[in-house]
């Protein structure tokens, strides 16, 4: 593969590495109020061929969930309380903002290399 399509390869993977990361960052805070929900995590590998990069699997996050005293709720044991998630707001906001930054880096760089060949073609057209 030529340069270019390699940059337009890897521009591409990492943009989508990273709206795969705000999906469940995304989801991680649409249920941050759901009783037993545990947050979920992915990390990113380098594909076989080295042409981009690509999510791993999805992992539960195994910290404790938060216990919840409210003896009305419907959940609640004999001493009331109950199982809450371990979504934590702050982080999942902060994950957010870093997913954002990255895939407008690669926006970027895909637009750049974008740009290069068309100057090109328009050298070649002259």
């Amino acid at each position: 593969m030529s340069d270019l399509g390699t940059s337009l390869s890897l521009a591409a993977s990492g943009m989508q590495a990273q709206a795969n990361r705000l999906r469940h960052v995304s989801e991680n805070i649409a249920n941050a109020d759901t009783p037993g929900y545990h947050r979920k995590t992915i990390s990113f590998q380098e594909l076989a061929d080295g042409t981009g990069v690509e999510t791993g699997p999805v992992r539960l996050d195994r910290k404790a969930l938060t216990r919840i005293y409210d003896p009305g709720h419907p959940l609640a044991d004999e001493t009331g309380h109950y199982d809450g998630s371990n979504v934590d707001l702050v982080t999942e906001v902060a994950d957010a903002r870093e997913a954002q930054r990255s895939y407008e880096a690669n926006l970027r760089m895909f637009d750049q290399a974008r740009q290069m060949a068309q100057s090109l073609f328009d050298i070649l057209r002259k």
